[in-house]
């Protein structure tokens, strides 16, 4: 592992997306959500700054449009419904949901669809852009079939992620993140990768049986979380964007490379407008303390609530560099030779602290 400085590893990036012929201002929107997801995540989830090949790939075969209308088809003081047009997914998400604060600032809430749209990155990236703002923020979509339904086993609905976030008036935000599969594929090939078997409720194999071998149900198809629980989430949530977006739903997003068909639901809610917020934040910060005040099972240490595993990485990784295995740092040096990129700042070990 080379550690690499964060606000490098941004500018790095953020020249990578220009390079490609992504607008400035999109580009700085791309390459923060890569690095919000790469100081964050496990790696295994496939986030982060990786992606810069497959956004490489993808514009150059014509597969995003880096010039794409954010298109308002109808709008209310409180609702929008946006066409996408087959843009970057993480400009989309970032400017939808700003919409929906702006909406949110004058109506209590607000409520963006959006349909005919690319891969967003990560959920909680664009539900913390509400919180920026001081709102609650929630963002969902679908993707890819990957998810079989409760009792078959022929992949029919996506991980369909949720984002949600609240402020706190504290040191974080809590953030939720999560998709609606017991695991991606991303941590399956993590783990084969390693000769590591996985829990048996992650996947199916093809002829629908339970494994514990990531290779043996790359093939197959996922298994939802709480079992049916998890399929009727996903289904709910195709619903949510893609039916009600007039877009895309089940098995039709990322059916055709040139048109991923995603689609994608944003609110914000203005906190302002229920209660003071300075109330809203004494609430979340007695809430949290009664949470960690709870007695705990054999083997843990402590009561940890959403985001708070993600924002020490965080604070881990911008203190003491990204760590990014040999193979990556050789991928995007290839990258940045392609592009005409410095890469100084990849070959810079970032200091510890």
């Amino acid at each position: 592992m080379q550690r690499v400085d964060a606000d490098a590893l941004l500018g790095f990036a953020v020249a990578c997306f220009e390079a490609m012929g992504v607008r400035p201002e999109d580009a700085a929107i791309c390459a923060d959500a890569l690095l919000q997801s790469e100081l964050r995540y496990h790696p295994g989830q496939g986030q982060g700054v990786r992606r810069l090949a497959s956004y490489r790939n993808r514009i150059r075969l014509g597969q995003v449009d880096v010039d794409a209308p954010f298109e308002i088809v109808k709008e209310s003081p409180a609702l929008a419904l946006v066409n996408a047009h087959n843009g970057l997914g993480s400009v989309i998400g970032h400017k939808a949901m700003t919409l929906a604060a702006d909406k949110a600032e004058a109506s209590g809430i607000g409520c963006v669809v959006v349909r005919e749209s690319t891969h967003y990155g990560s959920s909680s990236v664009h539900a913390r852009t509400a919180v920026e703002r001081g709102h609650v923020g929630i963002a969902l979509t679908n993707a890819g079939p990957e998810m079989a339904a409760w009792g078959g086993r022929t992949p029919v609905v996506g991980t369909n992620p949720w984002g949600i976030a609240a402020p706190t008036g504290g040191a974080f935000p809590v953030v939720l993140d999560i998709a609606l599969t017991t695991a991606g594929k991303g941590m399956m090939r993590f783990l084969a990768d390693r000769g590591e078997p996985m829990p048996r409720d992650w996947a199916l194999t093809p002829d629908g049986q339970e494994t514990d071998e990531p290779a043996a149900a790359m093939a197959g198809a996922l298994l939802g979380i709480g079992q049916y629980k998890g399929f009727g989430l996903s289904f709910m949530t195709d619903v949510l964007t893609g039916v009600l977006s007039g877009g895309a739903f089940g098995r039709t997003p990322y059916a055709d490379p040139a048109k991923m068909d995603v689609a994608h639901t944003f609110l914000a809610f203005d906190i302002d407008w229920f209660q003071p917020r300075e109330t809203f934040h004494a609430s979340m910060q007695a809430f949290i303390a009664e949470i960690k005040a709870s007695d705990l099972r054999p083997g843990f240490d402590e009561v940890l609530v959403p985001g708070e595993l993600e924002h020490r990485r965080e604070t881990e990784k911008r203190a003491n560099g990204v760590p990014l295995p040999a193979s990556e740092i050789e991928t995007l040096l290839a990258l940045a030779d392609e592009l005409g990129v410095d890469p100084s700042p990849l070959r810079n070990e970032a200091p510890r602290t």
